[in-house]
């Protein structure tokens, strides 16, 4: 399969080693997951949204362009065809106020676009899904809040937004998501076994 994965963190990719204040969990995860899925025989298409300089700010003009089912912005409409190439996509990236970080927020903004990755027939209707080849998609992230306060306190945020606020609005139904807390607070060895079970899950893909 055609794997997409969407990495935000301003670290980077490759700030995977248990290096202090260089280090991302998120970017540990993107290593074992890239494992897992290499291993599996998928072919990988990484897009570091912090490493491509990526705008999350839509502007006049864009929205503009936008309305008109149009994209003007040349790393967005690469975005999307990347996107319409995809068997998977899975999004990577650290829960922040309890959502996803600007750099995500601004992908789906600007990227997702009417006509372009999902079409509305009718003011009102069910919008329709024009990533014609996409068969799954996962959300891994990163959170200091316990689960069970992100879950039942503050009801899943990013959730909300990212599946039943994207993907399912899209008619798009086969998501999973795997979140990580309190990563910062565990051992050496524990945060090792959760890389190594991130990694089997996506062998198994």
């Amino acid at each position: 399969m055609n794997v997409l994965i969407i990495f935000d963190h301003p670290y980077g990719a490759e700030a995977s080693e248990n290096i202090p204040h260089q280090r991302s969990y998120a970017a540990a995860l993107l290593a074992a997951t890239k494992r897992g899925l290499t291993s599996a025989g998928h072919q990988i298409d990484l897009i570091d949204l912090h490493a491509d300089q990526f705008n999350p700010v839509m502007s006049a003009q864009e929205l503009a362009a936008w309305r008109k089912k149009k994209t003007i912005d040349p790393l967005a409409m690469e975005y999307q065809s990347r996107l319409m190439a995809a068997d998977h996509i899975i999004f990577i990236f650290p829960i922040w106020w309890e959502a996803m970080p600007a750099m995500t927020k601004g992908f789906i903004d600007k990227v997702f676009a009417k006509g372009i990755i999902y079409e509305e027939p009718k003011p009102g209707r069910p919008f329709v899904n024009k990533l014609t080849k996409l068969k799954g998609v996962s959300l891994l992230t990163v959170m200091a809040t316990p689960n069970f306060f992100y879950r039942w306190i503050f009801g899943n945020p990013v959730t909300k937004i990212l599946f039943r606020g994207t993907f399912r609005k899209m008619g798009f139904h086969k998501l999973r998501w795997y979140n990580y807390t309190a990563m910062a607070n565990r051992s050496l060895e524990e945060r090792s076994k959760f890389l190594k079970k991130t990694e089997q899950k996506f062998v198994s893909l």
